[in-house]
């Protein structure tokens, strides 16, 4: 028996593509189908079966509240400043964590000599350091940054070792066969470009991280306590306005969301190009 015979090679990518498109659209309809039927079951609970504005806000209270702080003009100062606090503390965990991630990596007498201390700090909650941060730099933007930064250190440093202890051996010697013969260079053109999923990976964990101790660094006053999302949280949850309480925690997620995402595209495109030779130094 016969079998079909081939599609012309335009026909078939024309097919896959069309799949392709396909499922990109059946997972976006799915995505709003789900966040469509959290929404009419989160409006079912509160309506008929709560019944207290107090414990659990119905989704209208809460889009309301949201156009009321929208008119108030609030909610812009609030992001600005705990992005600022965001920035200070990641950007501040990048330019140390880094360096000493590839300095313990690359040479093993500095990483026996810094190991037992970044040992005995990693298991100190960023959480722990809260006070430190308010004693140091008073309730100003650094002092929440500085929590921030401890939260984010830590797993930027650690897969930035790890990433540079695990280049192939190979790599390293073909590069000193290929002209590589100093540290700078084997770093520069061998060592980071294998290391980079390892340092992104880093950087998306860490992200998260920072994303939480930023909530519970405002909570605690760091930061000036006037402005920004984990302050108002707080703020309005003293107030006993829960419905504001849950669009902090949703502009929470939904902010968080949007900066992984960015990330993503962003460096894994980068990434990938930089793998596939593409991006030139």
């Amino acid at each position: 028996m016969r079998g079909l015979p081939p599609l012309p090679a335009r026909q078939g990518r024309d097919l896959l593509f069309m799949k392709e498109h396909w499922n990109t659209r059946k997972g976006t309809l799915l995505g709003i189908s789900a966040i469509i039927a959290t929404i009419i079951l989160w409006q079912a609970v509160a309506d008929l079966i709560v019944q207290n504005r107090f414990y659990l806000p119905s989704f209208t209270d809460v889009a309301g509240s949201f156009l009321d702080l929208v008119s108030r003009g609030t909610l812009l100062i609030d992001f600005e400043i705990s992005l600022l606090h965001f920035a200070i503390g990641l950007g501040a965990a990048l330019v140390t964590a880094v360096p000493l991630g590839v300095a313990m990596g690359w040479y093993r007498d500095f990483d026996r000599f810094i190991n037992p201390i970044v040992e005995i700090l990693r298991p100190v909650p960023p959480l722990a350091w809260i006070p430190f941060a308010i004693i140091w730099f008073g309730l100003t933007h650094e002092s929440a940054g500085f929590v921030i930064f401890v939260g984010c250190f830590f797993p930027i440093l650690i897969n930035t070792y790890t990433g540079f202890k695990s280049v192939p051996r190979v790599f390293v010697e073909a590069g000193k066969v290929l002209g590589c013969t100093r540290d700078i260079s084997l770093i520069r053109y061998i060592a980071f470009p294998s290391a980079i999923p390892s340092i992104t990976a880093g950087i998306r964990i860490a992200m998260g991280v920072g994303w939480m101790c930023l909530v519970a660094a405002e909570l605690f006053g760091a930061g000036g306590g006037k402005y920004g999302l984990g302050q108002k949280l707080w703020w309005y949850y003293n107030l006993h306005q829960t419905s504001n309480v849950v669009v902090y925690m949703l502009l929470l997620g939904l902010i968080g969301l949007v900066i992984d995402m960015v990330f993503r595209h962003y460096i894994e495109g980068r990434v990938e190009r930089w793998r596939a030779g593409e991006v030139r130094t």
